[in-house]
């Protein structure tokens, strides 16, 4: 199948090996994979900062960037849920625009998603020989619908051990802007959040997303704990 990738840009910037991973995955999974350099931010900061001018200009070059008749593919629940949920929002100036949203937004996917649902694929041939437990983001979890595909595809990677964690559905504390603007708060829900992983017995926290990952990382490297997050895409190209 044809698909189309589109990067985040927490991922394009901070995790680029991520990226590479979600094409080799892709790939392994049987897909020729395209990927236009031209493509930016889909304008989900912007949106939750209150700049909804600026996040329209990003959602136009969004929707003049892929093609909306071949699946749009990406490593984030959150990013895809923003264009496909609230891109109506932000361009009801143009019609002609929201016709072309609207014909596209079908057409988004998130990468776990996909895999499971579209292309019908949970065995990838991965190999990870550890303890993990699993994240779910607010976005993802939420607003797209990401809770099983996930898990289906860890239960399949060889010689990985997948443990529930206390409170796994409860935010990390990132936010976005919330993590900045509410830091008192937002540091205390990332502590509870790697304590319920570290008293889970595991030694990775696994996501689909990149910023959630970003943030507990952050707070365990500074506080030289001994856990890391790491992406799903990660862990489903490891090992072949």
């Amino acid at each position: 199948m044809d698909i189309q990738l589109f990067i985040p840009c927490y991922i394009d910037q901070l995790y680029p090996k991520t990226g590479f991973n979600t094409i080799k995955v892709l790939e392994k999974a049987g897909c020729r994979v395209y990927y236009n350099p031209d493509q930016t931010c889909c304008g989900q900061p912007a949106f939750n900062s209150g700049y909804w001018p600026e996040s329209a200009k990003l959602a136009e070059k969004f929707l003049s960037d892929f093609n909306s008749e071949m699946p749009i593919v990406s490593p984030s629940g959150s990013c895809s849920s923003f264009v496909i949920h609230h891109y109506h929002k932000v361009l009801t100036h143009s019609p002609e625009l929201l016709a072309l949203h609207d014909e596209m937004k079908s057409n988004i996917f998130e990468l776990s998603d996909f895999l499971v649902y579209v292309l019908k694929v949970e065995k990838l041939g991965a190999k990870f020989p550890h303890k993990v437990t699993f994240h779910d983001s607010c976005s993802a979890l939420r607003e797209y619908g990401i809770k099983n595909q996930p898990r289906l595809l860890l239960a399949q990677v060889e010689s990985l051990e997948l443990v529930e964690m206390e409170e796994s559905e409860t935010c990390c504390g990132f936010g976005g802007m919330f993590a900045v603007k509410n830091n008192a708060i937002s540091t205390a829900m990332t502590a509870n959040k790697v304590r319920n992983a570290m008293e889970s017995g595991v030694e990775y926290l696994i996501s689909t997303e990149a910023s959630c990952l970003m943030n507990i990382n952050g707070y365990a490297i500074k506080n030289k704990l001994p856990i890391r997050g790491i992406h799903l895409a990660d862990i489903l190209a490891c090992g072949y």
